[in-house]
């Protein structure tokens, strides 16, 4: 499966939503609830009308910790929601197919048109998860909230969630802004079923394994060249690990 990636520019992120449009309406309005609200595509595509009609802002409950977030409509998106619901029935899903139960349009059926719009505007990397990681995007472009982020997606740590949003991590900032609740949460994960102690010793055999190749002159230089871009990811997180936990000094040497 492709890694798919959010729409970080905002001219592009005009034109793909111009082109939803052109598709069909409702693809235009379930992505910009996507995009405003942060739910994920199966949530959005349980929507009925009643649940949008009439209102100026959508409060939707997010993933397991049921966070609750408020999504304000702009004046012009007020507008084209109102013109999409008028004078339909208030059971009726939200974003409906053309079968003959008139049911929500399939998840397949999502990914197809989203997948064939950035074919066609030359975005690559466009899916169905585009939408909530164009949504995080913002979020954190506007904010610089991480943490945020890592606790409304339930992700385990800050660094899965800047790999979700296609960013490098800022060490520094995942150190040092987390709860004591998510320090806790860590410290349990960590020592559950042995966790941490498999992780590590897995970067540990990897990284043996790297060096003892060192003195394999038959390598290419490709090789190296790999084994060089992977020493500058890892030596600034290592930096900022020293300088975050320097008051334990006796972890450090």
């Amino acid at each position: 499966m492709n890694w798919v990636a959010p729409i970080k520019d905002q001219e592009t992120l005009l034109q793909f939503e111009k082109s939803l449009r052109e598709t069909d309406e409702k693809y235009y309005i379930l992505f910009r609830i996507g995009l405003g609200a942060g739910l994920q595509l199966q949530d959005i595509l349980k929507l009925k009308v009643k649940d949008v009609a009439g209102k100026r802002a959508l409060k939707v409950t997010i993933g397991k910790k049921k966070i609750v977030r408020e999504y304000i409509l702009d004046d012009d998106f007020y507008q084209d929601l109102s013109n999409f619901v008028k004078d339909r029935d208030p059971k009726q899903p939200l974003i409906y197919g053309y079968g003959p139960n008139r049911g929500s349009v399939s998840r397949e059926q999502v990914y197809r048109v989203m997948k064939q719009v950035g074919d066609q505007l030359g975005i690559p990397n466009v899916g169905a998860q585009t939408i909530r990681k164009t949504f995080a995007w913002n979020y954190y472009k506007e904010t610089g909230d991480i943490n945020y982020l890592t606790e409304l997606f339930n992700h385990a740590s800050p660094t899965i969630t800047y790999q979700f949003i296609g960013e490098k991590p800022k060490f520094n900032l995942v150190m040092h802004k987390r709860s004591a609740n998510e320090n806790a949460r860590s410290r349990y994960m960590l020592y559950l079923n042995n966790s941490g102690v498999d992780r590590l010793d897995a970067i540990v055999n990897v990284l043996n394994k790297i060096r003892d190749n060192f003195s394999d002159s038959s390598l290419p230089d490709d090789y190296f060249g790999i084994v060089s871009q992977l020493l500058d990811e890892i030596e600034l997180p290592i930096e900022e690990y020293k300088q975050s936990a320097s008051h334990y000094r006796n972890l450090l040497h």
